[in-house]
């Protein structure tokens, strides 16, 4: 059998189907798709496709934008470009941006990606609010060399706003009254942060497209004004884009169709079983893994069903791996790809569905964004389901502010007595309490059944060091329940696979980590601080989640967080023992 290298250099194409037996299940689901006139209908933007609701209809129709982009922000390009001089010419060496989901995690994947090949300002995607987080970030730049993105689609987003607030106060006090001067806003057309821009005098404002959805704004202004800063070339980026829009044109049959293909098999495999869609990549392109999976947890988790995208998971030993998988290869040509090539080699020779999807260069990254977007609409339309709303997502932030209302009202939080406290750990959750941390752990894990997913919410910093100890829990946990792990950092991850975790099937357990924050920072003009904000936030989501009738339990770590993660590790290896 010829190897992942071997054959898509010998079909000389960036697409490769490694389906085995469910290759009939795909090719079911594309001749469905054509038999309802799907490729043309989507162009047509005719919202049926996705719903028989009037009023859904007229919603969907006002989402669709995305399908102009690649050419129509073309336009946009020579004035990026001037404002990317200009700032070179003030010596601004950082770009801050805050923002949330799909404002923060393109920019985000480009600044990752092109960070050895361009010259440009620095990129610094603030998407937190753990107060060590957001004073790292201070500390790690000089404020009158910096400009402040701030991005929401809203213009209401909570993180963004507060975090606007904290940073206009410290320029202020760094560079006097011309603080406004460090300041951009991104916002949709007459949010209250586009009113905010008007009235102190920004330095600069633009108006995004109204009639994109968040998630699908990767080529939008949310994502091309900090590419410009950082240095891309952003002409190229969106004729990348716009030739991936030809490839997938209404009048290309959906069996030939990139995009089509990649939705179908998608929605097809989850049909089936196959719903934890697990998202590999080059190392050049790691991070584009966490754009995806918001993309698509977002889109596709709700009314009970939903793809769950698994980014980031450590690989393990094929065999290890249940029959819920489908794997996808973003493959970067000339990359380091011997182990990734090997591995999906490995899974497919086993039996599991898998993907590659070859980039001849990273500028190739905007025709993937455009593909991965519309394969994502399809796969809405496969499974019958309105990819473009977030109807759950509003369910955590009602729970956080209700904690917030009653800070204010009484100075503390809100919070539920641990069960067992052992050394640094204190562990929340369901009884009874009999038999230690360990036992109390590992009878929350043994509900797992073959089709779960752990997902691990981390409300802590997120640091290198944090993160290689969760994939170390990750490791863990798959190899001994065979069973498909996410993480998130919160509330980052909020806006991200939140949706799924309480709109999809309820087929996960969830662990939330939370954390004491021994140095906090004030958020100016509020009663309150960023601790006790993030602190909100994990307790709005929790309770959330428990309202929907998901397994929770919560494990605080102390103040010494890497100390306290080390600590759990060694509870969960007793626990799965």
């Amino acid at each position: 059998m010829l190897s992942v290298r071997q054959q898509i250099a010998s079909l000389d194409s960036d697409y490769l189907e490694l389906l085995g037996e469910e290759q009939a299940t795909i090719e079911r689901t594309l001749s469905s798709l054509s038999f309802r006139g799907a490729a043309r209908a989507l162009w047509a933007k005719d919202g049926s496709l996705w719903s028989d609701d009037a009023r859904e209809i007229g919603e969907i129709v006002d989402r669709l934008g995305w399908l102009d982009l690649p050419m129509a922000m073309r336009v946009e390009v020579p004035r990026l470009r001037a404002l990317a001089i200009e700032l070179g010419e003030r010596r601004i060496g950082h770009a801050i941006l805050l923002g949330m989901g799909g404002s923060s995690l393109a920019p985000e994947v480009l600044q990752e990606t092109f960070r050895d090949t361009v010259q440009g300002i620095e990129l610094i995607v603030l998407d937190s609010t753990d107060p060590a987080q957001i004073r790292r970030v201070e500390e790690s730049i000089d404020l009158a060399a910096t400009v402040f993105l701030a991005s929401s689609k809203s213009g209401t987003t909570a993180e963004t706003r507060t975090l606007l607030e904290y940073f206009a106060s410290r320029l202020e006090e760094a560079v006097g009254g011309r603080w406004m001067d460090h300041i951009i806003a991104i916002s949709d057309p007459g949010t209250p942060l586009q009113a905010l821009a008007d009235e102190e005098g920004f330095l600069a404002r633009y108006e995004a497209s109204a009639d994109v959805g968040g998630r699908y704004s990767a080529l939008t202004l949310f994502g091309l004004v900090p590419s410009a800063l950082i240095g891309i070339d952003c002409d190229r980026l969106l004729q990348n884009a716009a030739a991936m829009t030809r490839r997938c044109r209404g009048t290309v049959p959906e069996a030939e169709n990139p995009a089509f293909r990649l939705g179908a098999a998608m929605a097809g495999l989850a049909q089936v079983g196959r719903d934890k869609l697990t998202i590999l990549a080059s190392p050049r392109l790691a991070s584009f893994g966490c754009w995806a999976e918001q993309l698509i947890a977002e889109s596709t988790g709700k009314d009970g069903r939903g793809i769950l995208p698994v980014e980031g998971e450590p690989l393990l030993d094929p065999s290890q791996y249940g029959s819920d998988r489908a794997f996808v290869y973003v493959r970067l040509k000339n990359d380091e790809n011997d182990a990734a090539d090997a591995f999906v080699d490995a899974v497919s020779s086993l039996g599991h569905p898998a993907i590659v999807l070859q980039l001849a260069d990273r500028y190739d990254l905007g025709g993937e964004f455009f593909r991965w977007e519309m394969a994502t609409a399809v796969a809405g339309a496969v499974l019958g389901i309105n990819p473009f709303d977030q109807p759950n997502v509003e369910e955590a932030k009602d729970g956080a502010r209700d904690a917030l209302a009653g800070y204010e009202a009484t100075g503390s939080l809100a919070d539920a007595t641990p069960l067992i406290i052992e050394d640094a750990l204190a562990i929340y959750g369901q009884g009874p309490a009999e038999g230690g941390a360990a036992a109390l752990v590992g009878r929350f894990l043994r509900q797992s059944q073959p089709g779960d997913y752990i997902a691990l919410m981390a409300y802590i910093d997120r640091t290198p060091e944090h993160a290689a100890l969760l994939r170390e829990m990750r490791t863990l946990l798959t190899a001994h329940l065979g069973i498909a792990t996410t993480v998130g950092f919160g509330p980052r991850f909020l806006h991200s696979t939140g949706q799924i975790h309480k709109g999809g099937r309820n087929n996960g357990l969830f662990i939330q980590i939370t954390q004491i924050d021994e140095q906090d920072l004030d958020i100016p003009g509020k009663g309150y601080s960023f601790g006790v904000l993030k602190s909100a936030q994990a307790a709005g989501d929790l309770v959330a989640l428990s309202q929907r009738g998901r397994r929770t339990v919560r494990v605080r770590v102390g103040s010494n967080v890497a100390a306290g993660l080390s600590e759990m590790l060694r509870l969960l290896e007793n626990a799965v023992a």
